[in-house]
Parts: C-alpha cells; sequence; structure tokens
C-alpha cells in the first residue's frame, strides 16, 4: 500500500505506507536529510522516525524555521533535565517548553539543595557529556493509567498534576538516554544534534503562574546547531545587556519606577518627557498634514460601554476590577476605541463627512502580574497613539494605503527595517466576533492592499484581534532584534455593535467601515525599544539634550550664555554647564548623558565667534563658526535626519 505525500512546492510523490520523514528528506537531497530536525504532516509537528500511513500534505523544517528551532530548543530542555537528574537526585520537574529565544525547565529540588547561576557550568559541561552518547529521542505510547503509574512511583507531583487534565487524551513519553519525560514532542533524532548548548540564567517561578503554589527553580537557556550560531547569539546577548533600557532609562534620566506609585506605573522625568513629547510632536505633524483631528477621553468609562464594544468579555482577565460609584460601575480605561466610537456618534454624519480621523494619546491600563512586569516594556499603564478612521466601503483600501504608508515612515525615520503579518482568523469561532461573510471580505481587502503595495508579508492566522484582521508590523532593530510593534485593523463589527451610521448619496442610512491603527502601539514599549535601538545615543533632533554648551573658565561664561541663550531660542534643548570644573571633566560627563554636541568655549573660540565642536562617540570635529554651527543644527533638527 502507498501514500501520496504532497510537497510545498506542489509535487505529490508517492512513498510506500509507513514512510518517515527522514525518509522522504533523503529522498528529496542529502544535505536536506542531514538538517531535517522534524516534519510537519498536514500543520502537524512529527518527528523525523515517526510512520506516515496516509496521503498527506509535508514540510521538512530545519533550523531555519521557527518549527525547527521550537523542536531543537524543546529537546535541549529534555537534554538538561537529563543532566539535572543525574547532578541532583530527587529533583522533580514542571514544565520545560521551547520559548522565542531557548528553552526553560521549571524544577523543584530536593530540601537541601539549590541551584545558583554560579552552578549553570557545571549542568552544562554535564549536557555536553549526555550529547556524546547520541541516545535517540524515543516516542513512547503510554495508556493514561500507566502514566499515573509511573509518576506516582517517581514521586513527582507535578507530572501527576498534569496528567490530571489529560484524561480522555492521548498520552506519549519521550525517552533519551536515562531520562522519561511526558511529552507531546517533537523532538531532533538524537542528542548528538544538541552539540552547542549554554545555559543562561536562574529565576524563580510558581508552580502553573499562581503565586499561591510553590516556588520552583527556573532555568533558562539555549542552544544552536553550529558553534558560530552560538557565538553570534552571545555577542548578540552582551550587546543586548549594554543597551537594556532599564539600565539606560536610570543612566539617562527617562523615567523612575517606584514602589510609593506602584509596580508597572513608570513615572517619567524631565529628560523622558522631553523625548516622549519630541515623539509626539513628530506624530502629530505628520497625522496633521493627512486630516486627523485629535480627542482627549477619560481614564475610565461606564462598564456598559465596554459590555458593548466586547472588550470586557474578551478581556477581563487583563482588566481590573470595576469600581462602584454610586449605583454605576465604571472600569478604568482597557481600550480608547469605545470612547472614540462615542465621539463619532454624538452628531449625524453623511457620506460627504467621511472619512473622519479621530487621533489621541490616550492612557490605558491593564492588569499585568508583578512577575510580568519589565521596565517600559511591560507595564499596567501605558499610552497608546491611538487613531480611528471612520470611513465608507469605496474609501476603505486608500484610507488602509496611507494609514500603512504612514506606519512605514514612522518606522524608517527611526532606521528600523520593517516586514509585515497580515493577521487573520482561525475556526475559533468563540475567539471572534461578527459575521463570517465580514471578515472573509476584511481579510481579502486587506490581503489586496498588501499586494497592491508590495508589501512584504505573511499570513498569521488566529492572530486577529476578536473584531477584524490586522496589518502588524515587524521591525528590525540595531542588533537584529525582531519586534512587533505598529498595526493596522480593519473593522466591521464595532459598527454594528454601536449602532453607528452615516447618510449615503441615496439618502439611506449605511455603515461606517472602522480602521484601527496605532504606528507607535504603545509610547511605553516603543521608547523602551528606541533606547535599545540607538543604544541611548538619540539622533540630534530626538535627543532629551542637544548640545551642552562648556565654557573653559569663568571669563568664557558670558560668551557661553550668551551662545547657549541663541540656540534655544531657536528651539533647541541646550545644558549651560557653568560649574567650576575643569572642561576634561565636563566634556567627560557630557559625553557620560550621551548629549549629541558639545561646543567648548575659551578664548580662542571667542575671538573667532565660534567653538570647538565635539560630536559624542566621534570626539573634536574642529572650531565652527557660529553661522555653521546654526547652520549644521537646522540641518540635524529634522525627523529622520542623520
Amino acid at each position: 500500500m502507498s501514500v501520496n505525500i504532497t510537497l510545498p512546492n506542489g509535487d505529490v510523490r508517492p512513498y510506500p505506507s509507513g514512510v518517515t520523514g527522514l525518509q522522504i528528506a533523503t529522498d528529496i537531497s542529502e544535505g536536506l536529510a542531514r538538517n531535517a530536525l522534524g516534519i510537519l504532516v498536514n500543520d502537524v509537528p512529527y518527528d523525523l522516525s515517526r510512520p506516515i500511513t496516509s496521503n498527506a500534505t509535508v514540510r521538512i523544517v530545519t533550523f531555519t524555521d521557527d518549527e525547527g528551532k521550537q523542536i531543537f530548543w524543546h529537546s535541549s530542555a529534555h537534554l538538561m533535565a537529563e543532566a539535572l537528574e543525574e547532578l541532583y537526585p530527587g529533583v522533580k520537574f514542571g514544565i520545560g517548553p521551547s520559548i522565542e529565544n531557548g528553552f526553560y525547565y521549571d524544577v523543584d529540588l530536593p530540601a537541601d539543595l539549590k541551584i545558583s547561576v554560579d552552578d549553570l557550568p557545571k549542568i552544562e559541561d554535564k549536557m555536553k557529556e549526555l550529547v556524546k552518547r547520541d541516545a535517540a529521542y524515543e516516542r513512547i505510547e503510554i495508556t493514561w493509567d500507566d502514566a499515573v503509574a509511573y509518576f506516582k512511583d517517581k514521586g513527582d507531583e507535578y507530572k501527576l498534576e498534569l496528567l490530571e487534565g489529560l484524561k480522555d487524551q492521548e498520552v506519549t513519553f519521550y525517552r533519551q538516554g536515562n531520562f522519561t519525560d511526558l511529552c507531546r514532542g517533537t523532538h531532533v533524532p538524537n542528542t548528538s544534534y544538541l552539540k552547542f548548548p549554554k545555559l543562561l540564567s536562574v529565576a524563580g517561578a510558581y508552580w502553573r503562574g499562581d503565586v499561591t503554589r510553590k516556588q520552583l527553580t527556573r532555568i533558562y537557556g539555549i542552544s544552536f546547531p553550529k558553534k558560530q550560531m552560538l557565538e553570534e547569539y552571545l555577542h548578540q546577548r552582551e550587546e543586548a545587556e549594554k543597551r537594556d533600557h532599564r539600565k539606560l532609562g536610570k543612566e539617562l534620566e527617562i523615567y523612575t519606577i517606584t514602589p510609593m506609585v506602584g509596580g508597572g506605573l513608570p513615572v517619567w522625568l524631565p529628560n523622558g518627557t522631553t523625548l516622549r513629547r519630541r515623539l509626539e510632536a513628530f506624530l502629530r505633524d505628520e497625522q496633521k498634514k493627512r486630516g486627523y483631528q485629535e480627542v482627549i477621553t477619560p481614564h475610565i468609562g461606564n462598564l456598559e460601554l465596554y459590555k458593548t464594544s466586547g472588550h470586557y468579555p474578551y478581556y477581563a482577565d487583563s482588566q481590573y476590577d470595576p469600581i462602584t460609584v454610586e449605583d454605576e460601575q465604571y472600569l478604568l480605561k482597557p481600550m480608547n476605541c469605545p470612547h472614540h466610537h462615542q465621539i463619532y456618534a454624538n452628531k449625524p454624519h453623511s457620506y460627504r463627512d467621511l472619512p473622519v480621523r479621530l487621533a489621541e494619546f490616550g492612557t490605558v491600563y491593564r492588569y499585568e502580574q508583578s512577575g510580568e512586569l519589565n521596565g517600559l516594556s511591560r507595564v499596567r499603564g501605558f499610552t497608546q497613539d491611538d487613531a480611528h478612521i471612520y470611513c465608507t466601503q469605496d474609501q476603505l483600501k486608500d484610507e488602509i494605503k496611507r494609514v500603512v504608508e504612514l506606519t512605514q515612515l514612522v518606522f524608517t525615520t527611526f532606521g528600523m527595517e520593517v516586514s509585515t503579518r497580515l493577521s487573520f482568523r482561525d475556526d475559533n469561532a468563540d475567539k471572534f466576533g461578527g459575521d463570517i461573510s465580514l471578515w472573509e471580505r476584511s481579510q481579502q481587502e486587506i490581503k489586496d492592499v498588501a499586494d497592491e503595495m508590495g508589501l512584504d508579508y505573511f499570513i498569521g492566522e488566529g492572530e486577529a484581534a476578536f473584531y477584524g484582521p490586522k496589518i502588524d508590523f515587524i521591525v528590525r532593530d540595531a542588533i537584529g532584534r525582531k519586534w512587533q510593534l505598529g498595526t493596522v485593523q480593519v473593522d466591521y463589527v464595532m459598527p454594528e455593535r454601536f449602532n453607528l451610521e452615516y447618510m449615503g448619496a441615496d439618502n439611506q442610512k449605511h455603515r461606517p467601515v472602522i480602521i484601527h491603527r496605532a504606528p507607535f502601539g504603545s509610547m511605553e514599549r516603543f521608547i523602551s525599544i528606541l533606547i535599545e535601538h540607538y543604544a541611548g545615543n538619540f539622533p540630534f533632533w530626538l535627543a532629551p539634550v542637544q548640545v551642552s554648551v562648556l565654557p573653559i573658565a569663568d571669563v568664557h561664561q558670558s560668551f557661553a550664555s550668551d551662545l547657549a541663550a541663541e540656540l534655544e531660542a531657536k528651539g533647541l534643548r541646550v545644558h549651560l554647564d557653568l560649574r567650576n570644573e575643569k572642561i576634561n571633566r565636563k566634556i567627560a560627563e557630557s559625553e557620560q548623558k550621551k548629549i549629541p554636541f558639545a561646543l567648548v568655549i575659551g578664548s580662542k573660540e571667542i575671538e573667532s565667534d565660534g567653538a570647538a565642536v565635539r560630536e559624542h562617540g566621534h570626539g573634536d570635529k574642529g572650531l565652527m563658526k557660529i553661522s555653521e554651527i546654526h547652520e549644521l543644527f537646522d540641518r540635524l533638527n529634522q525627523p529622520g535626519a542623520a
């Protein structure tokens, strides 16, 4: 008996029933077989050794594929667990998944044992020893009762609890060497694939994320098939640590978070406020050119507003409890959208009024567990550069294009490479609202725009908002990391829920279509990424302080003060340093604060009606006339100038 295997290029090949992924990969090419890590059979991950017994569409995955990385890193988590079991007899295991970059395992150690970062090299060495054994990853189908008996005998209450959620489901173990684990898979063929592991850190983690449960030890690691890949990753990680926005945010006095204010609630310091206002001014200017009207909405709203929109049932777990005021309930604003819909509904509209473009830098609030908070990138209160466009069906595609162009402008201004994901719905009807025909229509409209604009996109099924599909923008920063930032969403659902209307040319009432858009996304998260993208070395036009004026001695202070005032009168952000300090120290401190330019004033500079110009990170640029300095700064003070 044979099966027909359809390959990604559309080729259909017959194979004997029971053919494995490795055999298919070998048939395609020896090189593919050497690099293959797993196979997707009708989009379901399979081990390379698992037989295929029916017609199927297959794709071989390697480490270059996201699915391949997940297989590789999940296998590495099992390898680390085997090393831990050999080194720490009696250890118990929670979960050990692959994550975006690497893997972790949550473990419960015997009472007299503790693992710190100092122990990681020892565990790593044991992993490398196990790699050399070339132990196969073996998939074992087992009955639920036998699985329970195995872990009862082993005394692992964590796996027993996980098994409680697997009753009446297929249960599989994976075994490699002396280690057996409850696992769905998928895994690499054997441990020899995992030659270059690196354990990175140790943290505490409550079992199943529940603060009332026991705190386990979480060990993070990563691994690669080639040594060079590991070295490149470690270099990038080291660079990322230097750029950490939490460290630079403190050093550059951008923001602070204090227990007295509350976790996840950043307070913007003067430098951070200047930076944020400059970003807002940049976007405001661009929005004004494009016909947006700015609005302001409250920080709370009646609970019925969010029930009508659907945000309350859909996002209840991430919202704060309602506040009872007299006989009404209010909610800290989780989204700006419903408020803007009320602004649109405030007066009747004709088709001649559309599109209506409402924009707001609106602060919203989401509940995040304390363990998930992370500087500016994960907070409980944040400001979105929200806008909602209410347009006719005929206007929709052109409006989407304009929004995409604006979003692309934002990211290219900051020197970030941009790719896009078309985030569509999947078949989970409970997850998405509205009529399926309108979903199909809006998804096609978004795809048409992406094709017409020549966007580099991929489709993410199940990634849509509950009310409509999205174009999500993925940006690559200066050290190659990818971030999902701006978004454009098409919404046919909210006009129905809020009964939004306009009078058409036919004198009949029609529903507008809504475009939700936020190029920055969240100001807090965007600034955290921006700090790390620039390593705190902001371009001149964006820097909180653009220039420091540094007189060498008291006799030079009057000229320096006049120059500083002249620059400030032109709208520049100037630090005048009149302290009785040596000039070398003033220069060094200006460098430490990452101020783009320092103007050193001495007798020679005054005689020449100029200043000695120093550029941050580049040193002495020589003596320049004041008129030349103005020309330089005028040129550099434009968004995107370098």
